[in-house]
């Protein structure tokens, strides 16, 4: 998803992605939780917590979703009409005006990027993340196809496979996710990185060799989607398969 950005993963990267839904994303968030500092303790003997105690520790608990890696997704979620707005002012075709877009584009595609990674490295994932990081990713990237579809830049079969191919996958991570997490591939993160590209050359108004640059990439990013895409389902086969077989002998050990 991410023209330079790239998804986490997934993915929308997608990055970057998104998310999930971060589990169903190309990466689940894991979230870590300890005591709230300064939180009240039950006295000795089973009285009732100290006054103000439970206030504190709400208060600890909802602060944790103001974290830097859940703003930046929220930026992400803000620039998603902002980048709409600027792709149609003076009618779509402006070229300075598709220079905003593609800016705003790409800073979208980039916060995928650092979000996911500040989540991970400093214990910041939330639950609100796991959900609005993926959708942030599939907005941004689904507003940009759309848009350059309806201003008759792409095919609306392109963006069909695309967003299609996005959707069914996380809809399909969802429905095996009680086997287990189909994990990120470098197959997906690599369709995110050139989906990314290719979308950005094409919000940009391009001209001469770059424009015919942009639909081989584009052609490639739409390959990577269909493999990576055939290639999910095949691990969600497998995975199902796996989660069912251990259930049964679980079972059949149990019963013995």
């Amino acid at each position: 998803m991410t023209g330079v950005p790239a998804s986490a993963a997934g993915g929308s990267s997608g990055a970057h992605g998104a998310v999930g839904s971060a589990a169903a994303a190309d990466g689940a968030r894991s979230e870590v939780s300890g005591p709230a500092e300064g939180e009240a303790t039950t006295p000795e003997g089973g009285g009732k917590p100290a006054r103000g105690g439970k206030i504190a520790a709400a208060a600890v608990n909802q602060a944790s979703v103001w974290n830097v890696a859940n703003l930046l997704t929220m930026l992400r979620l803000l620039l998603v009409p902002g980048f709409v707005a600027l792709m149609l002012a003076g009618g779509g075709y402006d070229p300075a005006w598709r220079s905003l877009a593609w800016a705003s584009f790409a800073v979208a595609m980039i916060t995928d990027l650092f979000d996911g990674h500040l989540a991970r490295t400093y214990n910041l994932v939330t639950d609100f993340g796991k959900i609005a990081d993926p959708i942030a990713d599939k907005a941004i990237m689904g507003a940009a196809l759309i848009c350059l579809s309806a201003l008759g830049d792409l095919p609306w079969w392109v963006t069909a496979v695309i967003l299609g191919r996005e959707l069914g996958i996380t809809l399909l991570r969802f429905l095996v996710i009680r086997y287990g997490v189909i994990p990120a591939s470098r197959g997906g993160k690599l369709k995110t990185l050139t989906q990314g590209v290719a979308v950005g050359m094409y919000v940009l108004a391009l001209t001469g060799w770059l424009a015919t640059a942009r639909f081989w990439v584009m052609a490639v990013a739409v390959v990577l989607t269909v493999v990576t895409g055939l290639d999910y389902v095949r691990q969600a086969i497998v995975l199902r398969r796996r989660g069912i077989a251990e259930r049964a002998a679980a079972l059949e050990e149990k019963e013995a």
